[in-house]
């Protein structure tokens, strides 16, 4: 008999994405374990945790995948896109340069993964008030203007974390119920992730990761 966690009524498969070292890692291991690492390093190769929760009555299960914002391994760039239904684009708050290149994240986004893909846009550390270098307001104009919902995050004290994933989980839930199953289905996250409930592809082999 399976567990209690093999038990689900949608998969959905969510991609974390931005610079290194703005924070990813430590979102994926806060909202799946509750756990922060202050020593992390960076994320070498991929690595992907899950986490269930319930949306209007139905249990959903989130696969979480977390690459490097290295330029280095924009190789997996295709594998990692592929059949993701959500996306948490990330910046620092207190590291402009990692907002500045959230369009060439999003452009990336919009060139490799399915149109119908949910997008938010995450500034983290927002423990790091007193070092702010993005406004929120600026932020919030930016996320309005390409349709993108917005929140700011803190995997340091928790902040927003369990509330960013429960938000884009229940869009992506919402924006799947309201499809009819069948057009286009070409596997998991074909024709916009209406095919639900079925397992994403799985991973590639991980290259000695860390949270």
């Amino acid at each position: 008999m399976g567990s209690r966690d093999d038990e689900y009524d949608y998969l959905f498969k969510v991609v974390l994405i931005g610079d290194s070292g703005v924070g990813k890692s430590n979102l994926l291991s806060r909202f799946t374990r509750n756990e922060f690492n202050l020593e992390s390093k960076s994320t070498i190769g991929v690595e992907f945790a899950t986490r269930s929760i319930s949306v209007e009555g139905k249990t959903v299960k989130a696969q979480i995948w977390d690459t490097a914002g290295q330029e280095r391994y924009r190789a997996i760039t295709s594998a990692y896109y592929r059949g993701a239904v959500g996306a948490l684009l990330v910046y620092d708050i207190a590291k402009h340069v990692t907002y500045e290149n959230v369009e060439r994240w999003l452009k990336e986004l919009r060139d490799h993964a399915d149109q119908n893909i949910v997008i938010m846009l995450v500034g983290n550390k927002s423990d790091l008030r007193h070092l702010r270098a993005v406004p929120t307001d600026e932020a919030k104009i930016y996320a309005e203007r390409n349709q993108l919902s917005f929140i700011e995050t803190s995997a340091l004290d928790s902040t927003n974390v369990e509330a960013a994933f429960t938000n884009i989980l229940t869009e992506i839930y919402k924006s799947v119920s309201n499809k009819h199953v069948g057009s286009d289905r070409q596997g998991y996250g074909g024709g916009g992730g209406t095919i639900i409930p079925a397992p994403p592809t799985e991973p590639p082999k991980k290259q000695c990761c860390n949270s």
